[in-house]
């Protein structure tokens, strides 16, 4: 029996290594593109790469390519076929965006373009990609819902990411390319990336380093646990239910649907931890929002988890990968 041959773009990464992990323990055959930048730990990124390879061995192909070359994907494409891509390869950090916006440039809006092309001319039959919670800018209705209005980013990388939104409702509008952008709410958990506050609050509290918070900490995130944005996405995937007018194009919300304050999200790690934080209270930082809230209604006619990880369950099981994880990379 032929196994269906998968494409993940960003299988470096924490969602698209996370992905892979979740469909090769499934027998797909996963074929994997990433070009491990030094936007964070390069060790942990070659570390999920390694993880594959030795668990999976044959089913899992892994490729070092850089999306934005753009002979060099059309030469990929041109050597394989996919019954479906994941592209969530981009240049992932709100911040950073706001000191090196040519790196989103390259990476969300040439290499969106260049994979996009080819799964049109190659005629993939379903193009799922990542979007972000982030799209949703200034916007002051919540929860957000994905009718509403993203003509107000707060950083480039939203902007990079509203313009993936466009390019794919173009494709599908033109040539009925089923196409689905998925908005990630602040997905958390093992493997996760040390840019993220979770991990950057675990690493201080543990080596007892203080933190900074921003906006004197009045902000909330939608948290969304790693398995279950997981689950959620290829629920999505396997789905043939689109709501709108254009039958191939669709954006859905994937987030817990239920902010927390930073201020409890700090308490909870204050006690499974049984440390306290040493805190230097920041102003808020340029291109942040104060807060994400996921309308999900549209998500769970879909696909509706029955039991969501708690934020309680899911910080203990990212500290008890982080203590793992660290051990390993000190001794």
């Amino acid at each position: 029996m032929n196994k269906k041959k998968i494409l993940i773009t960003g299988v470096a990464g924490f969602i698209g290594f996370s992905l892979a992990n979740k469909l090769l323990n499934n027998d797909y055959t996963i074929y994997g593109l990433d070009n491990i930048n030094n936007y964070y730990d390069v060790k942990l990124k070659k570390k999920r790469i390694s993880f594959l390879k030795e668990k999976f061995k044959n089913n899992f192909k892994f490729k070092l390519l850089d999306i934005s070359n753009t002979k060099k994907i059309n030469n990929f494409f041109s050597k394989h076929s996919f019954e479906k891509v994941f592209h969530f390869a981009a240049q992932a950090g709100v911040r950073y965006s706001l000191y090196h916006p040519e790196k989103y440039l390259n990476s969300n809006l040439v290499g969106f373009s260049n994979i996009i092309f080819n799964c049109k001319k190659r005629k993939i039959k379903h193009l799922i990609y990542a979007s972000s919670s982030s799209v949703y800018g200034a916007n002051k209705k919540i929860p957000y819902k994905e009718k509403h209005e993203v003509s107000l980013p707060m950083q480039y990388y939203a902007a990079t990411k509203i313009s993936n939104e466009l390019i794919a409702q173009s494709y599908s509008s033109l040539y009925k390319l089923k196409c689905t952008g998925l908005r990630f709410f602040t997905v958390y958990g093992p493997w996760g990336r040390p840019d993220m506050s979770i991990y950057k609050f675990v690493d201080s509290i543990i080596k007892n380093k203080p933190i900074e918070v921003y906006n004197n900490g009045i902000h909330s995130r939608d948290f969304t646990y790693i398995d279950d944005a997981i689950k959620l996405t290829l629920g999505v995937a396997n789905s043939n239910i689109y709501f709108d007018k254009n039958r191939y194009h669709r954006i859905l919300n994937i987030g817990h649907g239920k902010p927390t304050p930073l201020k409890k999200f700090i308490k909870i790690i204050e006690i499974k931890t049984k440390k306290k934080f040493k805190i230097i209270l920041k102003p808020k930082q340029k291109g942040d929002m104060i807060r994400t809230y996921a309308c999900t209604n549209k998500l769970n006619k879909i696909i509706k988890l029955k039991n969501k990880t708690s934020l309680d369950t899911g910080i203990s099981k990212f500290i008890n990968w982080y203590k793992e994880y660290i051990f390993e990379k000190i001794y």
